[in-house]
């Protein structure tokens, strides 16, 4: 049986969805917490990539292939990243050991060209919950809580990244993956 009491969101977590989550904008996605606290929370889907490459959002961003991801359903026509580049980039964040939030924009521009997938990702969009949102989507089941390991936000393939991460949390939630995409199914 899932101990629902023991997940607590903090910055450098992982959201993932129960699989009978209702909202459409996050079935069963992984979503990593950057910001965490009494005024509200702000995340990023991991496991939604989109059909664009950077280089297409502009000549700015030309000849950058690496892909989109889709990061929530709040200000879509924001671009945001997240990257291993460390601490370098003034202004970026490290919301979990070595994966960084944010930097100068400038200095992540210049170094488009030769970046790989397993060193940034970008991000049209944010996911974001107002103060105490979080919390009771928390108290109604909504959400399970993990570790946010470097080499699973970056490296792992976004397909398999929700069931990897479920399995890590033992097997009651591992269960929670045979769940039906529609429950009319089973």
């Amino acid at each position: 049986m899932i101990d629902w009491s023991s997940f607590k969101p903090k910055a450098g977590s992982l959201l993932l969805s129960e699989p009978t989550l209702a909202d459409s904008n996050f079935a069963r996605t992984v979503v990593l917490l950057v910001a965490h606290n009494e005024e509200g929370s702000v995340g990023f889907v991991l496991n939604r990539p989109l059909q664009l490459k950077v280089q297409d959002l502009g000549e700015a961003f030309s000849p950058c292939e690496l892909p989109v991801f889709e990061g929530g359903p709040v200000e879509i026509d924001t671009l945001h990243y997240i990257h291993r580049l460390g601490p370098g980039y003034i202004g970026a964040s490290e919301v979990a050991n070595s994966i960084f939030w944010g930097g100068d924009f400038d200095l992540i521009k210049l170094g488009m060209p030769g970046y790989k997938t397993e060193e940034i990702r970008f991000f049209l969009g944010y996911s974001g919950w107002g103060p105490g949102q979080l919390e009771r989507e928390m108290e109604e089941h909504a959400w399970l809580v993990a570790p946010a390991l470097e080499e699973d936000v970056f490296e792992l393939p976004a397909e398999v990244l929700w069931e990897k991460a479920m399995r890590g949390l033992g097997k009651d939630a591992a269960a929670l993956t045979k769940y039906p995409l529609d429950p009319r199914w089973n």
